[in-house]
């Protein structure tokens, strides 16, 4: 990193400063003139039939502008996948069933609160109700109520099933008759939701002409104009989806969803603009939360620890709908594939379908479920054949070039180093099996280790990223792109790159992000690519900028292109400082030389660019992503075996992110992303009773506070470097660490006490039941 001035330096955040004095505007924030307040009325029933709607006494009420029932709508469903094999299967406002407690069955647009929950109060819905199955287990059994047909590929007799995910190598059968040892084991994760301290929000504006602007609390706008182009029946180019600063989100604002779709539509029919911010109770019981998963593994290995076989069984509660239900089986499989080698393999995913509501991704989307299982297991296996733990993972895990099954490549994988960095730091074979020696104390330490893989970017609509850097006439620049920082900092990033190629100041570097009309497309804040994708266009555009600085210098100052050097917004002649041009007299030269053209660069990235598809999601024929990320976690708890209450109280990340263009923002992810996991083991729980959350707020949902935070440490395992000019690979770090921790304190707890635990989240109630202290 010595010549580099900008990229992987620890830079401040661009946005920090309106952020902590609280200029920066939020969807939440949003005042037009003769906005109308928009609320939607929910379903009471967690199945049932809709017979009638009557609005005809809600219209009647003072300052009510606009309501909206299914039939309004254009009858377009929409899903989080729309593929020939899964097509979208969601009505923006229910036709003719609703299928979980809170489904949206109509809107109100009004002047005030107080009128639009009267109108909502006086809309007459006639139910009839229907039998409803809420375990997923459940639902798969003949005889179940229906709630949708099973996927007509799937020729089991099963029901429910929304989509399925198979693959296979090796020989299965064989290499279990190969193995020396065979266990198989089952683990369950719970239902948590993803704590974004915004709510949903939505401002739509309809304008006389025909155009609709739309501010939403989003993970990407390119996507969310799509999806209301098509369920609105407008053109692309009538819908505007405009930045506003997001108030998180970690997976859980990426598709449409029917509040942005009813303040749209709500503001078609009224002709003045509707807002329409959820409850906090609105976003526990209605809005999407993450995926719980049963993951079945049964794995083989020899005497001394190699992997031999590995089967799965992985159940997905969907939901009511298809939402990311078919994705998380896809991508589970890629999560147990990545980072250890396994000559034959087999697995089998089962996205079905309960009457809860929708599932969506959360940060990981289904890591962390998937390696708290293999690695807890692991850990098993080794113990019971006196294998360190330490050694069983370095000799199974992947190398640098390694060709997976799939097609894909892991590069330059950096997990052993992970794995050995991590033991030598934490002083970890010294540190574990003291359980032994405390035999006697009420407090009782332990050390766990988890290994997890991550990828970063795939082909999901729009597939691409592209970027314009536009140089002013000063010489300062101008960024142009569609990415939407929601907190992970990409306004930052990318502007670290730019001021890389150009060597110009980053307070001289304007970004113009994330607006439908004037931004060019991005993929979005989602499926851990933006650093990557997005960062590459972003090199590629300021590349561009460079060549054309270059040229023009080398023709002007009569030198050739290899002797210009950049510096302080100039072009000169290695040795010859007197001997340049400033960025504005290239700027210059370039319209008086070249018929008035500016200096403007465009670059485009596509992962995967020689590949014309994305993956199978049923078969997962075809590669998934050129970009894996790896990472080695530690756990140290404190366990009370009086009241089983578990303390973390260090937790350790050894990564391998690539290159980190801003070391600082890395760290930032890192300890988030700890922090996250302390409440997924902990703490975190949506409790349902028959579809209807009962635990709808703040309180009683219990997420980490400053006072429940660990110390975290991190140790970079840099794999890449970051060249001008030259494409490079930075790996994901947004999603991968909450992963493998998860596993580590499942791990340490086992060491503290001896309780395995199969199941999350780790309550004090589970370890006292181990202890043999509860019946």
């Amino acid at each position: 990193m010595g010549d580099l001035e900008y990229v992987g330096k620890r830079i401040l955040r661009k946005d920090g400063p309106e952020k902590v004095t609280g200029q920066a505007v939020y969807t939440v924030d949003l005042q037009l003139k003769n906005m109308l307040v928009g609320r939607i009325l929910r379903s009471p029933h967690a199945h049932a039939r809709i017979l009638h709607v009557d609005t005809t006494r809600a219209r009647q009420v003072p300052g009510v502008k606009a309501i909206i029932t299914g039939k309004d709508t254009l009858g377009i469903k929409h899903g989080f996948v729309e593929t020939p094999r899964y097509p979208a299967d969601q009505y923006p406002l229910a036709m003719d069933k609703v299928r979980f407690i809170g489904e949206e069955v109509a809107a109100v647009a009004a002047t005030d609160v107080y009128a639009a929950d009267e109108a909502l109060r006086l809309i007459e819905v006639e139910y009839e109700p229907l039998p409803a199955v809420f375990d997923p287990e459940e639902a798969m059994k003949s005889g179940a109520p229906e709630i949708h047909p099973t996927h007509p590929k799937v020729k089991e007799p099963l029901m429910n099933i929304g989509g399925k995910t198979t693959s296979e190598w090796g020989d299965i059968e064989a290499g279990f008759q190969e193995a020396d040892y065979v266990r198989e084991d089952r683990f369950e994760s719970h239902l948590r939701t993803h704590g974004y301290l915004e709510p949903q929000a939505t401002v739509a504006s309809f304008e006389p002409d025909g155009k609709l602007n739309v501010w939403t609390s989003s993970q990407g706008p390119f996507l969310k104009r799509a999806k209301l182009a098509k369920t609105l029946g407008l053109p692309f180019s009538s819908v505007r989806v405009l930045k506003t600063y997001v108030g998180g989100a970690f997976g859980g604002k990426i598709d449409l969803f029917s509040h942005e779709f009813c303040a749209a539509l709500l503001s078609m029919k009224a002709a003045r603009p509707v807002k329409i911010v959820a409850t906090r109770e609105e976003v526990f019981t209605a809005f999407r939360h993450g995926q719980p998963l049963i993951v079945t593994v049964k794995t083989g290995v020899k005497k001394d620890g190699t992997l031999v076989a590995q089967q799965y069984r992985v159940i997905n509660n969907a939901g009511a709908y298809r939402g990311s239900g078919v994705v998380v089986i896809f991508l589970a499989w890629g999560f147990a594939m990545a980072p250890y080698r396994v000559p034959h393999f087999k697995y089998e995913g089962y996205s079905v379908f309960t009457n809860n509501p929708v599932r969506t991704p959360q940060r990981g989307h289904g890591a962390p479920q998937l390696r708290f299982a293999v690695e807890s297991q692991l850990d098993m296996i080794a113990e019971e054949l006196g294998i360190d733990p330490i050694e069983i993972r370095l000799m199974n895990s992947r190398e640098s070039g390694e060709q997976l099954p799939n097609g894909d490549n892991v590069h330059n994988c950096g997990l052993k180093d992970c794995i050995k960095e991590i033991a030598k730091h934490t002083d970890f074979h010294n540190a574990r099996g003291k359980r032994g020696g405390n035999s006697g104390q009420r407090y009782k330490k332990g050390i766990g280790i988890g290994v997890s893989s991550y990828f970063g970017g795939s082909l999901i609509y729009p597939n691409s990223s592209s970027v314009i850097v536009k140089m002013n006439d000063d010489g300062s620049v101008t960024l142009l792109t569609g990415a939407l920082d929601i907190g992970q900092g990409a306004e930052t990033i990318h502007s670290q790159i730019v001021a890389e190629e150009l060597k110009i100041p980053m307070e001289e570097i304007q970004v113009i992000a994330a607006d439908t009309e004037t931004t060019p497309v991005d993929i979005g804040s989602w499926i851990s690519g933006n650093a990557y994708v997005c960062g590459n266009a972003t090199r590629v555009a300021a590349g561009n900028v460079r060549k054309q600085l270059l040229e023009l210098a080398s023709q002007e100052l009569e030198a050739s292109i290899d002797d210009l050097v950049f510096k302080d917004k100039k072009v000169y002649v290695a040795g010859s400082p007197s001997k340049s041009l400033t960025y504005g007299e290239l700027v210059a030269l370039s319209i008086r030389t070249r018929r008035g053209d500016p200096i403007i660069g465009e670059g485009h990235w596509r992962t995967m660019r020689d590949e014309p598809t994305h993956p199978s999601l049923a078969t997962t024929k075809g590669r998934w992503t050129e970009n894996y990320a790896f990472d080695t976690q530690t756990a140290e708890v404190e366990v009370d075996t009086q009241t089983g209450k578990i303390r973390l109280l260090r937790a350790v990340t050894a990564h391998d992110c690539g290159f980190p263009i801003n070391p600082l923002l890395v760290e930032g992810q890192i300890d988030g992303q700890v922090s996250m996991a302390l409440g997924h083991a902990f703490m975190e729980e949506i409790m349902m009773e028959e579809g209807r959350t009962l635990n709808p707020n703040w309180l009683d949902y219990r997420m980490p506070c400053i006072r429940n935070l660990a110390p975290s440490e991190h140790i970079d395992v840099i794999t890449e470097q970051y060249r001008v000019g030259q494409p490079y690979r930075t790996k994901e770090v947004g999603e991968g660490y909450v992963s493998a921790i998860l596993a580590a304190i499942a791990n340490a707890i086992y060491d503290a006490v001896g309780v395995r635990l199969f199941s999350t989240p780790f309550t004090p109630e589970k370890i006292l039941k181990g202890l043999g202290r509860l019946g």
